[in-house]
C-alpha cells in the first residue's frame, strides 16, 4: 500500500488543502520499502484526492483537513489519519506501529475559499489569530512545560522480565516527536512532558497507559474463499486490512487452517506492562 503526507522540510505540513508536496511511502509487510516526493502543481483541498487516488494512496496522515477534503478523500477510498505533526517519517513509523487512530475533519470553520493562514479570518481561527491558525490543529491532551513542543529522547523499553523490546541507543539515533500530538503512547508522552533537558527517567506503564488492553472482539475468523491471496499468508505474517469504510488497518494472522484464516488486529503491545529509561536530548519549539 501507498502512505501520503502533506510535506515540508521533513514535517508534517500543517494543512492539507495548501501543501505543496507529498512524501509518499511505499509500505509492504509493515515495512517502509521506498517513499518519493511529489509535487501538487496547484491543485488544492478536493483536487488533492484524486492527485492521490491516480497515485494510488490508500492512506493520508496530515495535520489539519477540512470537511470537503475528508469527503473527497472518503470517496476516493483514502484512508484518513489527521491531528498529527512533527517529523513526517516518525508520523508513518508511528502509524505502522498501530499509534493512529482513523480521525476526521478537523478544520471545519473553514469553508472551501478561506484560506487557512491567509487572507482575514477574523477571530474564526482561534485566539492565535490568521498567522498562527491555532484553531485550526488539536491542542495537546497532555499537560506539562513540553506538551506541543518537538522534543528528543532516548530510551530503552523493556518488559518486565527484564526482555528488551526497542532501544533508539542501540540504533545510534534519537527519537523526535511532539510531545503531546498522540504520536507516542500515553504514558511515554507524560513522563517526558514535565522532564528536563539532561534528565533520565525511569517509568513503568500500565497498559491503559500504553498500548491498552487486548480486544477479544478484534480477534477474527474468515474463510479463505472469502479472501483472495489469503491462501499464501502464514502464520505470524503481518498484513493490512481494511473495513467496511475502506480504511486500511494492520492485523497478524494467528492461525489457518485448510478452510479458515484468523486475525488479530490488537497491537502486539496489547495487554502488556512496558518498562522505559527515557533520556530527555532536547526541546524546540514545534
Amino acid at each position: 500500500m501507498k502512505i501520503a503526507i502533506p510535506y515540508k522540510d521533513g514535517e508534517v505540513f500543517g494543512h492539507f488543502g495548501h501543501s505543496e508536496q507529498f512524501k509518499v511511502y511505499e509500505i509492504e509487510n509493515g515495512e517502509i520499502l521506498s517513499s518519493e516526493i511529489i509535487g501538487t502543481d496547484g491543485n488544492g483541498h478536493e483536487a488533492l484526492a484524486g492527485l492521490l487516488a491516480e497515485k494510488g494512496v490508500g492512506a493520508l496522515i496530515c495535520g489539519g483537513i477540512g470537511r470537503g477534503a475528508e469527503q473527497a478523500l472518503t470517496e476516493s477510498g483514502i484512508a484518513l489519519f489527521s491531528g498529527v505533526s512533527g517529523d513526517a517519517d516518525e508520523a508513518v513509523h508511528a502509524f505502522l506501529r498501530g499509534e493512529l487512530g482513523p480521525a476526521g475533519a478537523n478544520c471545519d470553520h473553514h469553508e472551501e475559499e478561506h484560506a487557512c493562514g491567509e487572507g482575514s479570518c477574523g477571530e474564526s481561527c482561534g485566539a492565535g489569530g490568521c498567522g498562527g491558525c491555532s484553531g485550526c490543529h488539536p491542542a495537546p491532551q497532555i499537560t506539562g512545560k513540553n506538551a506541543g513542543k518537538k522534543c528528543k529522547t532516548h530510551y530503552r523499553g523493556t518488559f518486565n522480565d527484564g526482555t528488551q523490546f526497542d532501544s533508539s541507543y542501540d540504533r545510534g539515533e534519537p527519537l523526535e516527536f511532539v510531545c503531546g500530538a498522540g504520536m507516542m503512547i500515553r504514558g511515554f508522552d507524560t513522563a517526558v512532558a514535565d522532564m528536563e533537558v539532561g534528565e533520565i527517567r525511569n517509568v513503568h506503564l500500565t497498559p491503559d497507559e500504553a498500548y491498552g488492553e487486548k480486544d477479544p472482539l478484534l480477534v477474527f475468523t474468515v474463510p479463505i474463499s472469502n479472501m483472495p491471496g489469503s491462501e499464501e499468508l502464514s502464520e505470524g505474517e503481518q498484513v493490512y486490512l481494511r473495513n467496511t469504510y475502506g480504511q486500511p488497518f494492520p492485523a497478524r494472522v494467528l492461525e489457518k487452517t485448510a478452510l479458515t484464516i484468523t486475525f488479530d488486529a490488537n497491537h502486539e503491545m496489547a495487554g502488556k506492562e512496558l518498562n522505559f529509561t527515557i533520556e530527555l536530548i532536547e526541546v524546540s519549539e514545534a
